[in-house]
């Protein structure tokens, strides 16, 4: 495993990190997820990416379960704030942050999180007070750094002018070989302000792995046949997306690599990335998955992947 620094702060975090969206507490039974945590270890994986509304509290549950006995410096924390825990409960106001942040905390088992990161951003609550809420949390030692997720380049910039506060050292957006909006404005604006980018479905929510065939039914056990993601990968599922991914098979296989693992080496590839997030019901993944950091894939072959994977646009 390969480690990157996370922007400017001082985390140095695995290129491929374990989530636990819609999967531990969720759609995962905790002997399983207890063996998938601990894989994540034993290869070498030290950060670990949730949220409080993950099973609305129950993910951070069973981390905080499954991480009790491990020094808390063997690994890095990072959980996010934004969206509803209940019907009051939402966005990021300060007493929001403030109440969700002891929340999390209680139900990971911790003192402080690594990483605490806005999931969205809240239109409905001026940034300054955002800020100085997030700067007083880090401050308290609740979380030693700042992020947020699917912010534009301008909010980005807004954060940033704020005088007086912490800054953020962490984007997560989503990023793939299918989906590189980020590109454009988020990644150069992060670059120019010490922020890193941890990308969430980098396999384009397991797309990527080519294991959904066009004109063919999904596979039983996939994601794009449960109830809650289902609707959720239609734009994935799409005829010209999944004959395109299969003319990327070739170009892996000449690589020497599985489809994922070239997949994920293609987001890795990119600088401003600290780091890939990976889903995993089982600990095989995280061991196909795990193989991508470090991969030393010749750049023609990704300029062509990237042709094939415009065609799906």
């Amino acid at each position: 495993m390969k480690y990157r620094k996370l922007g400017d702060s001082d985390l140095t975090v695995s290129e491929i990190s374990l989530g636990s969206w819609l999967t531990y507490g969720v759609g995962v039974e905790v002997d399983k997820a207890r063996a998938c945590v601990d894989r994540a270890f034993e290869l070498g994986i030290n950060f670990i990416d949730t949220a409080n509304v993950y099973g609305r509290g129950a993910a951070e549950s069973v981390l905080g379960d499954l991480l009790k006995t491990r020094p808390r410096d063997s690994y890095v924390l990072a959980t996010k704030v934004f969206f509803p825990m209940s019907a009051t409960d939402k966005g990021l106001s300060r007493e929001q942050i403030l109440k969700q942040m002891d929340a999390s905390l209680q139900r990971l088992g911790v003192d402080h999180v690594d990483l605490y990161q806005c999931h969205r951003y809240d239109p409905a609550t001026p940034l300054e007070e955002t800020m100085t809420a997030l700067s007083d949390v880090v401050r308290q030692g609740k979380a030693r750094y700042i992020g947020f997720s699917e912010w534009t380049a301008q909010q980005i910039k807004d954060a940033f002018a704020i005088p007086g506060v912490e800054k953020f050292v962490s984007s997560q957006p989503q990023y793939s070989l299918l989906y590189r909006r980020p590109e454009a404005e988020v990644i150069p604006v992060s670059a120019a302000n010490g922020v890193s980018q941890i990308v969430w479905s980098p396999l384009a929510q397991g797309v990527l792995s080519g294991k959904y065939r066009p004109g063919a039914k999904p596979p039983s056990d996939s994601r794009a046949t449960s109830d809650s993601m289902g609707q959720m990968m239609q734009n994935w599922l799409r005829p010209e997306v999944l004959e395109a991914v299969q003319k990327l098979k070739p170009l892996a296989e000449e690589a020497g690599c599985s489809l994922s693992q070239f997949s994920l080496a293609w987001v890795l590839r990119e600088p401003n990335v600290a780091s890939a997030i990976v889903g995993a019901s089982r600990p095989d993944q995280l061991d196909e998955n795990a193989a991508a950091s470090g991969l030393v894939i010749d750049p023609a072959l990704f300029e062509k992947a990237e042709a094939i994977a415009a065609t799906a646009r």
